[in-house]
């Protein structure tokens, strides 16, 4: 029976006769024959004719059959040469070694022709199955070559973007360790113009290159608008709705936001589906929980999207601590999870915070446990403000055109005090003269102070003093909050001129608000309590600024800032 294509087969026989029986039956089948009288022959025919096949005597001169067997196997590689043994051996051991030796079938004399050309069709099959195998294996190989090093370059970008803002700061330790080669949890950190600090660590859905493709998009977002002062609350609105337009229905980011600052020692939080973070008082050894109190970003509508915070007194040292879900959710070889308890375990144990990560590192070394999910850590401390290095945006242009004589009034009112934080918009408006860059934080500083006094203490009549412990500090939070979402009247008035003066320039900053006022002279004649968790603001405004002052019972501010005007 003719084959779907000729073979060259190679019949190693030392008996001549059978050689040439065997070389005409093959030859009727359609293929092509080398011949050989025994196992060396058969070794060095191989080497330079690469047949497809080789019919092959087990008892022969010079090199027997079994040891030219396991030579041809071996300079075949991974490619099937299929081998069937010619024997008159009839024991089954002896059939067996035909078989240990590298043999693929036997073929008994005397030859059956039908039989014969039934076992090399069959063997030719098997060599066919083995190149496809081989073929496909190697374009997978080339193609995950290929996507590992697509990824590779782009994880490169990734950790860029992602690693831009201040992960080096002193302030910051964390660990990240993916299950993948892409990290699905996202961990960023940048200061804002007014030298706070934001981190967020997030959680997407699921891990490697699918759960970092939102990252991109987010770190845009976070990076964006905390360099430009805005805060938690308008960078949560903008991400959760960039992710809501952007992700597919079953992807969403679990998040914790952090607002830091060293200026007033207090954390903002939002927690959304992230474990419990924890806040680590110093003094008191005491752990305060950072619970999520939100669904992640990605899943609500704009409309429905809460966000609201919650805001902490902090005191130096005192440190907040954020894990992903792939700490607590390691699994030992029962698939026992490490779980939140053993967690707390850790905490209450460790007795040198600044070996927390340590501990918990080893905790989950001799749970042995295996990660299922991508592991991240990070603990952010409060320090005082000249041990961070909070840097001042970069400006590359000469400042030749920049707006050198000009005034600018703007009055918001009530639903527009109840969204909008008008801050970023007032210091990008000063930053185009060219004069105030080097001044962005102070700038930021002080008109953040005097709008936040305007509107809480002004329009809102929150009374400072609530803050004057841990508990009356969030109970003042809250506050602020009801009183905020109920307001209908009342505004909040920033004045800005800038002048010209010969080779200087000053700029004059006036905040009024519809408030009650409050008794400038007794708040100027209170010495400076660094300990005290209120009243902090206008010693900031005066240490910061230049000429500040109090009038219309309080319900007017002024400062001024001076800078020399480049040639």
């Amino acid at each position: 029976m003719q084959a779907q294509e000729p073979l060259t087969i190679l019949i190693a026989e030392d008996s001549a006769a059978d050689r040439l029986l065997l070389s005409t039956i093959v030859r009727r089948q359609g293929h092509q024959v080398l011949t050989a009288a025994n196992g060396a022959e058969a070794v060095e025919t191989f080497k330079e004719q690469q047949p497809d096949l080789v019919l092959m005597d087990a008892l022969m001169p010079v090199m027997d059959g079994f040891e030219a067997a396991r030579q041809i196997k071996a300079l075949a590689g991974e490619a099937l040469v299929p081998i069937i043994f010619l024997t008159s051996l009839t024991e089954s051991e002896a059939l067996a070694r035909c078989l240990e030796a590298g043999g693929d079938d036997f073929l008994a004399k005397p030859y059956n022709q039908v039989i014969l050309a039934a076992k090399i069709k069959a063997m030719d099959r098997l060599r066919r199955l083995q190149a496809t195998v081989l073929q496909q294996r190697d374009l997978i190989a080339r193609h995950h070559d290929y996507l590992l090093n697509e990824q590779r370059v782009a994880k490169a970008v990734f950790d860029k973007v992602a690693h831009s803002g201040c992960l080096s700061a002193p302030n910051i330790r964390y660990l990240q360790s993916p299950y993948a080669l892409f990290n699905g949890d996202l961990l960023l950190a940048a200061y804002t113009p007014a030298g706070d600090m934001h981190v967020m660590l997030g959680d997407f859905t699921g891990h490697g290159l699918p759960a970092a493709v939102g990252a991109m998009p987010l770190a845009e977002v976070f990076y964006g608008m905390t360099a430009k002062g805005y805060g938690l609350a308008e960078t949560l609105r903008e991400m959760n709705a960039k992710l809501k337009r952007i992700l597919p229905v079953d992807m969403f980011c679990c998040a914790t936001l952090l607002s830091l600052s060293f200026q007033s020692r207090s954390v903002e939080v939002w927690n959304g589906g992230m474990p419990d973070g924890y806040l680590h008082r110093m003094a008191s050894g005491e752990r305060v929980p950072l619970p999520a109190r939100h669904l992640p970003l990605g899943i609500l509508s704009a409309q429905a999207f809460d966000d609201r915070t919650d805001v902490y007194p902090m005191a130096i040292d005192d440190r907040v601590f954020l894990l992903s879900d792939g700490v607590i959710d390691t699994c030992d070889a029962n698939d026992q999870l490490f779980g939140v308890e053993r967690l707390q375990q850790v905490f209450a144990a460790n007795r040198e915070p600044d070996r927390l990560f340590e501990d918990i590192e080893q905790a989950l070394r001799d749970f042995r446990g295996q990660a299922r999910d991508d592991v991240s850590m990070v603990e952010v401390s409060l320090l005082e403000s000249a041990q961070t290095h909070g840097a001042a945006p970069v400006y590359s242009d000469s400042g030749q055109s920049c707006p050198l004589d000009w005034s600018a009034s703007f009055e918001f009112r009530g639903a527009t005090l109840r969204r909008f934080n008008p801050l970023p918009f007032l210091l990008q408006l000063l930053l185009e003269v060219h004069g105030l860059r080097a001044q962005s934080g102070a700038l930021y500083s002080v008109l953040a102070e005097l709008y936040s006094n305007g509107l809480e203490h002004g329009v809102l009549g929150l009374d400072s003093s609530l803050k004057r412990d841990a508990a009356g500090f969030a109970r003042y939070y809250e506050m602020r909050a009801a009183r905020l979402e109920a307001l209908q009247d009342g505004f909040v008035r920033v004045h800005l001129q800038v002048q010209p003066q010969g080779e200087c320039g000053r700029l004059v900053i006036r905040v009024e608000d519809s408030g009650k006022g409050f008794d400038v002279a007794r708040v100027m004649e209170r010495p400076a309590d660094n300990v005290r968790l209120s009243g902090r603001g206008i010693g900031l405004v005066r240490q910061l600024g230049r000429n500040a002052s109090w009038s219309d019972q309080g319900r007017s501010a002024s400062v001024e800032f001076f800078w020399e005007i480049e040639a």
